[in-house]
């Protein structure tokens, strides 16, 4: 598995599905539950600078700030915090964070070998069955994937 790809993937999915959308229609609830497409790239962007936290640990870095977040509160709770975090941000705003965010994690995935990437029980708080590419498969691609579903779905209520 290429890390890289597969984050460049989930990126360009979500790029691509944003095409169309006004950053004043980003502000529409109902995209997610209530949330609008502001309050899911809000989603995704706090769960970019959670996977830039796990990138750091296995570099030697110390927790991030939103990985100790996400572990203090719990993920379900950590979705809701980091949106409501985000509510005073413009749809601009929230995009440019997540896209930074995202980048940034492009440009470190190459400094962790291989042989990391699917070593299997390094994430054991993912479960101790899984490797960090599993990890980047599900949570993050599969995950971009899904919200990009929903995003499109509320595109058609649009036409």
């Amino acid at each position: 598995m290429n890390p890289a790809d597969v984050l460049k993937y989930g990126h360009k999915t979500v790029l691509d599905t944003l095409g169309g959308i006004s950053l004043e229609q980003m502000q529409t609830g109902g995209v997610c539950g209530a949330w609008s497409t502001r309050e899911v790239i809000a989603h995704l962007a706090s769960y970019e600078l959670f996977l830039d936290g796990v990138i750091g640990t296995f570099l030697g870095e110390p927790p991030t700030a939103t990985l100790l977040h996400i572990g203090e509160v719990g993920a379900g709770r950590f979705n809701d915090l980091q949106v409501d975090m985000r509510k005073d941000k413009s749809a601009q705003e929230v995009l440019d964070e997540y896209k930074a965010a995202t980048e940034r994690n492009l440009s470190r995935v190459s400094l962790i070998s291989a042989e990391v990437w699917r070593q299997v029980g390094t994430i054991p708080w993912y479960g101790p069955e899984y490797a960090l590419d599993d990890l980047i498969v599900y949570g993050f691609y599969g995950h971009k994937r899904e919200h990009s579903a929903q995003i499109s779905i509320f595109k058609d209520t649009l036409k």
